[in-house]
């Protein structure tokens, strides 16, 4: 229990004060993602498997969106492509509408433990996906796929939303891990 201990205390997640006890050092919605930070520096095989994980959910969220967004979602949703239109040639506020449009997605799938999920897998990722998109010739395709991914949900349909996220998972889980490496 002690060793225990001793590690979560140099991982930051408790503080052990002699004579007082153990304390958490914040939130545990905030430090899981932490803790599971440290977990990438092990090796390139944790960020592949993060990046399967990450598509797999993506994907689904993306068919949910299609069968549930509400009207103001869709305006969320595309509100956000807007933003990635006009920033094209801003990486950095491309960089946020594009995760402002994975989070708009993820609320219109209705879905609260899936939104929860992809928190911190994109959490974990972060430190990649925020340099991901070099120049405007990747923001480009990005935006084609983000585009793709709207109109099937505006359609409500389900399979194509799901397929034009997996065709946008390979190109971002391949930007991504070459980050990664």
């Amino acid at each position: 229990m002690r060793e225990a201990l001793a590690a979560l205390e140099i991982l930051g997640i408790v503080d052990v004060r002699p004579g007082s006890g153990t304390y958490l050092r914040g939130a545990a919605s905030e430090l899981l993602p932490q803790t599971l930070r440290w977990g990438l520096l092990i090796g390139q095989k944790s960020t592949v498997e993060l990046l399967e994980l990450r598509s797999g959910l993506e994907i689904y969220v993306a068919r949910l969106a299609a069968a549930r967004a509400s009207a103001s979602e869709l305006r969320a949703i595309a509100g956000s492509l807007e933003r990635m239109r006009s920033g094209i040639d801003n990486l950095r506020a491309f960089a946020r509408a594009d995760l402002d449009f994975h989070n708009a997605l993820a609320e219109a799938a209705s879905n609260d433990t899936l939104v929860d999920l992809l928190h911190v897998v994109r959490s974990l990722l972060q430190v990649y996906a925020d340099r991901a998109v070099h120049d405007e010739t990747e923001a480009s395709i990005a935006l084609g796929e983000h585009e793709a991914v709207y109109q099937a949900i505006v359609s409500a349909d389900e399979d194509a939303a799901a397929s034009a996220m997996a065709t946008h998972m390979t190109t971002a889980s391949r930007r991504l891990a070459s980050e990664a490496t």
